[in-house]
C-alpha cells in the first residue's frame, strides 16, 4: 500500500484523514428514531399507506379496527396491539404482523427493486423476533410536574413518548433504564429541557454484549459533574451487578446527536466485549456494531460463504466498522486491509486484531470514497472487496474508483434497498453481474431489510 494513512497494529492514526460523511458510521448517532405507524381508527374506510422502504398498499380498516393489506393478505389486530406505544413511537411498523408475514412483505419489496439484476434468495430469519437489540437508548425529560420520564421521540417531533418496556430491545437494558429512572428524584438529578436548554441528564445508553453478558451503561449528562457520582454509581451497582462498566458522556451541545466528545469512565474499563463467528470484538460508547448479534452471525458467516475464498486473496474491507467482517474474513485470505472513518472504531478494530491473534490486517481511519482514489491511484489491487456502506449507499466516486481496481468479486452488504438497487445498476453497467442475493432480517417488526450480495466481473 502507498497510501500514507496507514495504521497498522497500533493507535497512531492517520492526521489526514477525511471527515466522516454526513450520512456514514461516525462516531455521533441521530437522536430521533425513524420510521411511521398507521393510526388506528373506528370508521371504515380505503386508506394508502407507505410500506416497506416506500412501497405502497392498499389498506382496508374495519370497524372493529382490523386491518387488511391487499398485497398480502394479513390481517393485524390495530384495535390491541402488542405494542400500547407503537401509533405514536413509529419504530415497530410491522409488531402486529405476524413474523412469517413480514419477511414475505419485505422479500415482494426487495424483488419489485432487484428482480432486473439477480433472483432474491429466501430470507434469513430469526427464530425469536422480540427483544434482538443489544444497544438500546432512552431519551430522558419530564412532565409538568417535573417528574421523570424516559422513552423514544415521537415520529417526526421531539415530544418524548413515555416507554416502559420495548419489544425490540433487551429486557435488561429496559430494566436498568428504569432503575436510573427511579433514582433520579433521590439523587436530585434533573432531567434536560431541549426548549430551555437546562438539566442534567440527557440520555442513557445501553450496550449489551449478548454472547459475553456484559453491560455498559452511558450517562449522556450536560455537564461533566454528576452529583454524588460514587454514592449513584453504588447504587446502580446494588440493583444491577451484572453491569460491567459505567461510562458518563458530555453533550453540552443544543444538538439532536446523543453523544458528545467528551468521556469519562466511572466503573470498569470504558468498554465491553462480545463474540462474532468465534472472534472476541471491544465495543466502545462510540464505536459502530451491528445491534442485532444473533443475526450478525449469521449474516457475516452468509457473507464469507458467499465470497468462495481459498486463502490466496487480497481482501479490502471498506466500512469496517471495528474491524468485524475483516477480522472473520482474515483465517480466509492472504491479507485483510480495513478502512473505517471513526478513528475510536479504528482503534477498537486495532485491539480486535491483537486480542485475537490477527496479523495479516491492515488499518486505516480514513474515508471509504477517499481512500479508494487512493489505491487506484496508486496502482494497487485488491481480489475481493467487502463493503457495508451506509443507508445511502456507495457513493459514485468510490464506485468509480472500485472499478479502476477491478476485484473479482464484490460482497455487498446493503441496510438500504432503494439505494442498493441504485447501485447494483451501476456494477451492471460496469461489467459485473449479480450471482446471489439473500436478505438478512437484522431489524425485525421494522420495515428495514439487510441484504448480501455476491458480484463477479465478468470474464
Amino acid at each position: 500500500m502507498k497510501s500514507k494513512d496507514s495504521v497498522k497494529g497500533s493507535a497512531n492514526l492517520a492526521q489526514n484523514s477525511a471527515k466522516a460523511p454526513k450520512n456514514g458510521r461516525g462516531s455521533k448517532m441521530p437522536a430521533s428514531k425513524a420510521g411511521k405507524g398507521v393510526q388506528g381508527s373506528k370508521k371504515s374506510i380505503t386508506k394508502t399507506e407507505k410500506g416497506v422502504q416506500g412501497s405502497k398498499k392498499s389498506i382496508t380498516k374495519t370497524e372493529k379496527g382490523e386491518k387488511k393489506t391487499k398485497s398480502d393478505n394479513t390481517s393485524v389486530t390495530s384495535s390491541k396491539s402488542r405494542c400500547p406505544v407503537s401509533k405514536k413511537c413509529g419504530g415497530c411498523q410491522f409488531i402486529d404482523m405476524p413474523y412469517r408475514n413480514q419477511l414475505k412483505v419485505k422479500r415482494e419489496r426487495l424483488k419489485e427493486l432487484l428482480s432486473k439484476y439477480c433472483t432474491v434468495g429466501e430470507f434469513i430469519g430469526m427464530d425469536d423476533p422480540d427483544h434482538y437489540r443489544c444497544k438500546v437508548h432512552a431519551v430522558f425529560t419530564h412532565d409538568r410536574k417535573g417528574n421523570p420520564l424516559s422513552g423514544i421521540y415521537q415520529e417526526g417531533s421531539h415530544k418524548v413518548v413515555p416507554v416502559e418496556s420495548c419489544l425490540l430491545e433487551d429486557k435488561k437494558a429496559d430494566e436498568i433504564i428504569a432503575t436510573i429512572r427511579g433514582m433520579l428524584r433521590s439523587f436530585k438529578i434533573k432531567t434536560y429541557d431541549e426548549d430551555y436548554g437546562q438539566g442534567l441528564l440527557r440520555h442513557v445508553l445501553i450496550r449489551v454484549g449478548k454472547n459475553s453478558g456484559q453491560i455498559m451503561v452511558i450517562l449522556v449528562l450536560t455537564s461533566p459533574i454528576l452529583p454524588s457520582k460514587n454514592n449513584f454509581v453504588k447504587a446502580l451497582l446494588k440493583a444491577h451487578p451484572e453491569i460491567t462498566t459505567i461510562v458518563l458522556n458530555v453533550n453540552d451541545k443544543h444538538t439532536s446527536m446523543i453523544l458528545g466528545d467528551k468521556e469519562k469512565v466511572l466503573y470498569g474499563k470504558g468498554y465491553i466485549t462480545d463474540t462474532v463467528c468465534g472472534m472476541e470484538f471491544k465495543i466502545s460508547p462510540k464505536s459502530f456494531y451491528q445491534v442485532n448479534p444473533v443475526q450478525t452471525e449469521k449474516m457475516y458467516s452468509k457473507a464469507i460463504e458467499l465470497a468462495d475464498l481459498d486463502g490466496s486473496e487480497e481482501a479490502l474491507d471498506c466500512y469496517s466498522g471495528v474491524g468485524t467482517i475483516g477480522i472473520i474474513a482474515s483465517p480466509h485470505v492472504k491479507h485483510v486491509t480495513s478502512v473505517e472513518i471513526n478513528g475510536d472504531a479504528v482503534r477498537d478494530a486495532i485491539w480486535n486484531a491483537k486480542n485475537n491473534d490477527i496479523d495479516n490486517v491492515t488499518f486505516y481511519k480514513n474515508d471509504a470514497t477517499r481512500f479508494m482514489q487512493q489505491m487506484a491511484d496508486s496502482g494497487d489491487k485488491a481480489d475481493v472487496v467487502f463493503m457495508d456502506p451506509p443507508r445511502s449507499g456507495a457513493t459514485e466516486e468510490f464506485l468509480n474508483s472500485l472499478f479502476v481496481l477491478g476485484p473479482s468479486k464484490v460482497v455487498y452488504i446493503s441496510c438500504g434497498p432503494d439505494s442498493l438497487a441504485r447501485d447494483l445498476g451501476i456494477f451492471v453497467k460496469n461489467g459485473y453481474i449479480v450471482t446471489d442475493c439473500v436478505p438478512v432480517d437484522m431489524f425485525c417488526h421494522t420495515r428495514s431489510i439487510e441484504t448480501i450480495v455476491l458480484l463477479k466481473k465478468k470474464l
